[in-house]
């Protein structure tokens, strides 16, 4: 097997789309095009998808899955790919929550690890549910202990975590998500001069997006449009779609747009007045990030991570969770905010969360464990 600089390790990679899948995508292509040579390891979630193929500069490694367990895909031979591949780095890069997260940073050793832990797990109350959770969080408590670093989107998650015990006694990095600046698009999903409430990401029970519904239609104005962009066919652990279409009904204003790429996204923030996040679970909130570098400001919910955006720039509103009525109030708030006042936060928020300060410091961070672009395991080895 090649040398490489980093291995990144996870369940679910390009193309499927979420907020942890992206992040770990973004450092991948973005350190290859550092010239880092990475590889990831992932699970097969597609069996039409190849077992090896090398993309964006990034060469990629997808391990058969047996079955799933919630949202979890399981895959006997992913630990051991992963602990070989990881072997053969400078540097592990671990991104869970996931199921194997313990043996997975065990069989990396000697290769130092660094753990970015995204969220603690969320599930839909049922009978398994619980025993579920536990053995995820259990599983992170075992790769944080044998992890060099623990990377998290910021001090106010890590704080807030169930694993905030174990979590304190590593090694914590507190790394903003990687966040595109999307600016430049054109308005092609606006559909006349009435406002435009916008929300993007995976249609799931955890982004409260019924609660954001019910606020939309209160409002009076036929003009008004909500711009619903994600996924809703292809979500790990089962989509809310028909929930969101209830809570819809008959009202011809709601536009499901699903799932948007590239330079739909750039259209699709050009299309919009306010961002909404109504998320009873989130760990950051690159979406929205995205959407105050772009000049939208956002109503958030008050809740552990997903908040800081709005917090750490004053962009936006922070509003309870599950609460049309505030959702209704803030999107009042914030629909006619100055031109002078969007420009303001889209340069915070570009300054804040932008792609390359994120790659700057998990570069720092690798760098700090030995790990350099070019510099091969052996090399190292010699070196030390």
């Amino acid at each position: 097997m090649a040398d490489f600089d980093l291995a990144v390790i996870l369940n679910y990679y390009s193309p499927y789309v979420s907020g942890l899948t992206d992040s770990a995508r973004e450092i991948a292509e973005g350190l290859a095009g550092r010239g880092w040579r990475v590889a990831v390891v992932a699970s097969q979630h597609k069996r039409s998808l190849p077992r090896r193929e090398r993309r964006n500069g990034v060469e990629i490694f997808r391990c058969p899955v047996v079955t799933t367990i919630s949202r979890g895909p399981v895959s006997l031979s992913l630990p051991f790919v992963a602990g070989q591949v990881a072997r053969a780095s400078s540097v592990a890069n671990l991104h869970i929550p996931m199921l194997e997260a313990g043996p997975i940073a065990r069989l990396c050793a000697p290769t130092p690890v660094v753990t970015t832990y995204h969220i603690d797990l969320w599930l839909r109350p049922s009978l398994v549910s619980p025993a579920v959770i536990g053995a995820v969080d259990t599983s992170a408590r075992m790769a944080m202990r044998q992890s060099a670093a623990v990377v998290v989107n910021s001090d106010d998650q890590a704080r807030h975590s169930r694993l905030w015990p174990t979590m304190r006694r590593s090694r914590v990095h507190a790394i903003p998500a990687p966040c595109q600046d999307r600016t430049g698009g054109g308005p092609s999903y606006r559909e006349g001069p009435g406002l435009h409430v916008g929300f993007a990401g995976r249609i799931a029970a955890e982004k409260g997006l019924a609660y954001l519904v019910r606020a939309f239609r209160r409002l009076p104005e036929p003009d008004a449009r909500l711009l619903l962009a994600g996924d809703y066919v292809d979500v790990a652990g089962g989509s809310d779609i028909e929930r969101v279409r209830r809570a819809i009904g008959d009202d011809p204003r709601v536009r499901l747009l699903g799932l948007l790429n590239g330079r739909q996204m750039r259209d699709f923030y050009a299309s919009i007045d306010v961002f909404a996040l109504p998320s009873i679970s989130e760990s950051f909130g690159i979406v929205q990030a995205e959407a105050m570098m772009a000049g939208i400001p956002s109503v958030t919910t008050d809740i552990p991570g997903g908040r800081v955006p709005v917090t750490a720039t004053g962009f936006g509103r922070v509003i309870p969770p599950r609460d049309p009525a505030a959702i209704f109030q803030a999107i009042q708030e914030l629909r006619d905010l100055p031109v002078e006042r969007r420009a303001t936060g889209a340069r915070d928020a570009r300054a804040k969360f932008g792609l390359q300060a994120c790659l700057d410091a998990y570069e720092d961070l690798f760098h700090s464990l030995g790990a350099k672009p070019g510099i091969s395991r052996n090399a190292q080895k010699k070196i030390a």
